[in-house]
């Protein structure tokens, strides 16, 4: 009860009023006996309890909210004291472990100064928080310090849910008000020369750790700013946890490592969550490092391992609404930094013409994502965005560009309860009459549903020997003729 402040003491009594009776006769009396009908004299039933009146129900309630209130009333009046003694912004750049734990005595010496009944634990709590606000993002580091959490979805201050395991949960976390979410996005954008406001309400931006966040404000959020974030955490997904958790198979990592040697022109398709990025990120790091890499992102997030990368980032418009560099524009411009393999984050609009030209003139091995929720989808999907390009192109023309700058297709599926997995591997083998022909290497196949709502199946393969293999072994690749068998790889129960 130390939080809060007591009740003032009632006035005197005045010297005209009635002397209060003793405690024995100032209680309450019982209600007197009353005959009950048909029987003189004898008491009534015992009445039943009946509910607890609404006050007493709320009572908790409002002792919580109180609690609450007090705490960030408490944490707003430490924060301005120690903006007052010291320089915020100087020490957010050298923001050390040392100068973090300085901070941290003085902000609980604040706490110890400004309510004396605060306990130890509230203490440490309260200089947490501060500490959050003044180096970090505020309640977000709660949920990003979890290794667990794979996406943080804000839906207004006082909603935030977290997909944990493959399930979306709502967390306990909370902001303060709007003006609280909005400072933490601003706090994001800011240093990466972005900034969300009324102007521009919507942006994408990352985090230092690569995690890609996407923010939109009023008036476009009705209910107030919605922020969502992809997490790449600092200990990212590798092959060796894709094969450990039955995303894929041994061969068939071993089979995509020979096609990224052979400068195989990958493209990747998924829906939204599948996993596009990281599964990018893990077949770039099959490139030899003797090559050059160019990456074209809309948020730089890719963490290539190679010494020689060039990394590009798209550009929105200043508040005149000039000035925006998009991912043709870089596209384009790459062409003429002399890359050996292009790496672009997703193309999803006119860029896909450029893209699909750079691997047809001597750019191979280079590699992209699409959404997409098939391998023939896929082929429809860029269609549609190499028509955006405002080239009016014959249908048959554009996937004849398909067919012969794509080698090989690569899907992945977050599947029913939450499992992602490498779900097909594509051979693109050409053209028949209109039709880009393609055939299935590797696939998985979903057997059912388990008593914990995940899908599980049998990764296997078709038996079909794809039509580059010489390729693959001119390259100096080591191919194992089972690789080809048709046989189960792996079975996910």
């Amino acid at each position: 009860m130390g939080l809060f402040t007591q009740k003032p003491s009632p006035p005197p009594p005045r010297a005209d009023a009635p002397r209060p009776a003793p405690p024995e006769a100032s209680a309450v009396p019982a209600p007197p006996v009353r005959p009950s009908a048909g029987v003189p004299g004898k008491p009534p039933p015992p009445a039943k309890a009946g509910p607890p009146p609404a006050a007493v129900k709320a009572k908790p309630d409002k002792l919580v909210d109180e609690r609450t209130t007090r705490m960030n009333e408490l944490k707003s009046e430490i924060h301005r004291k120690l903006v007052d003694q010291l320089d915020l912004t100087k020490l957010s750049r050298d923001a050390t472990e040392e100068v973090r734990e300085q901070v941290r005595q003085i902000i609980l010496a604040l706490c110890e100064e400004a309510d004396a009944l605060l306990n130890y634990a509230e203490r440490q709590r309260l200089a947490q928080e501060i500490l959050d606000e003044t180096f970090g993002l505020g309640p977000l580091e709660t949920l990003l310090a979890d290794p667990g959490i794979s996406d943080i979805l804000i839906n207004g201050p006082h909603q935030v849910y977290v997909e944990k395991n493959g399930r979306l949960i709502l967390s306990d976390v909370k902001f303060k008000d709007n003006a609280h979410l909005l400072h933490v996005i601003d706090k994001i954008v800011s240093p990466l020369g972005r900034r969300c406001d009324e102007v521009c309400p919507m942006v994408d931006a990352r985090l230092k750790d690569g995690s890609r966040v996407n923010a939109i404000i009023p008036p476009l959020a009705i209910d107030g700013p919605s922020m969502s974030i992809r997490r790449f955490g600092a200990d990212p997904i590798t092959w060796d946890d894709y094969i450990r958790f039955k995303s894929t198979a041994p061969e068939i990592v071993e089979f995509l490592k020979a096609c990224v040697h052979a400068g195989l022109n990958i493209l990747i398709v998924g829906g939204t969550g599948s996993g596009k990025t990281t599964l990018l990120n893990n077949l770039s790091s099959f490139i030899p490092d003797d090559e050059r890499i160019v990456t074209i992102e809309d948020a730089a997030e890719l963490q290539l391992r190679q010494p020689h990368v060039v990394r590009l980032e798209t550009r929105p418009a200043n508040i005149e609404g000039k000035g925006r560099i998009t991912i043709r524009d870089l596209l384009i411009n790459a062409l003429r930094m002399r890359p050996d393999r292009i790496v672009v984050g997703e193309c999803r609009g006119g860029e896909t013409l450029d893209m699909l030209q750079a691997m047809n003139t001597g750019h191979e091995g280079s590699m992209t994502t699409i959404h997409a929720n098939s391998t023939r989808d896929a082929v429809q999907r860029v269609e549609t965005m190499v028509m955006m390009s405002g080239f009016e192109l014959p249908t048959k023309a554009i996937r004849q560009q398909f067919a012969s700058a794509i080698n090989l297709i690569v899907q992945a599926a977050r599947l029913t309860g939450g499992p992602r997995k490498i779900v097909s591997v594509t051979e693109v083998q050409g053209m028949e009459g209109d039709v880009v022909t393609m055939q299935d290497l590797f696939k998985f196949e979903q057997d059912g549903v388990n008593a914990n709502g995940r899908a599980f199946g049998r990764i296997v393969s078709t038996g079909v020997r794809p039509s580059f293999v010489d390729r693959l072994l001119a390259s100096g690749a080591v191919l194992d003729p089972q690789w080809f068998v048709a046989r189960d790889l792996v079975i996910d129960d």
